[in-house]
């Protein structure tokens, strides 16, 4: 079921850096964010309520991790950004690498308390195909 779900996400972010960058050409790129994050909002809330969720352990983390919701709001606009430069599919899938590199940082570290996972042979040649990947998507055609 995780993998299903983590492709659900990965399909939703194309359909997502679209319409964000729809919205960043049609009310410029800091109001659109605006637009899309109040959007989010409204639509949380209401999941909040219908399931009647309370929020929890808020206390106990860092300062720090709330810094999740700026890096939202910088993506979008990164995104929005690039959007028409480089089309969506170029858009997300330097996003994905930059996603990749990080993860496997992070994993590697086990950074935020998470299980370690070293980096191995695999990802290499994993990483390898992904730049390959782009840098035949950036060729002029």
């Amino acid at each position: 079921m995780n993998y299903l779900l983590s492709l659900i996400a990965g399909l939703l972010l194309a359909f997502m850096v679209s319409s964000n960058g729809i919205v960043g050409e049609a009310a410029g790129n800091y109001a659109s964010s605006v637009i899309i994050h109040f959007i989010g909002l409204v639509a949380v809330i209401a999941v909040l309520l219908i399931r009647k969720a309370k929020f929890k352990n808020l206390r106990q983390l860092p300062l720090w991790m709330y810094s999740a919701g700026l890096i939202g709001i910088i993506t979008v606009l990164f995104n929005n950004l690039t959007f028409t430069a480089l089309g969506v599919s170029l858009t997300v899938a330097l996003g994905l690498l930059g996603q990749s590199i990080t993860s496997i940082i992070i994993d590697h570290f086990g950074l935020f308390g998470l299980p370690v996972s070293r980096f191995n042979t695999k990802k290499i040649v994993g990483f390898m195909i992904i730049l390959f990947g782009i840098i035949i998507m950036a060729l002029p055609v």
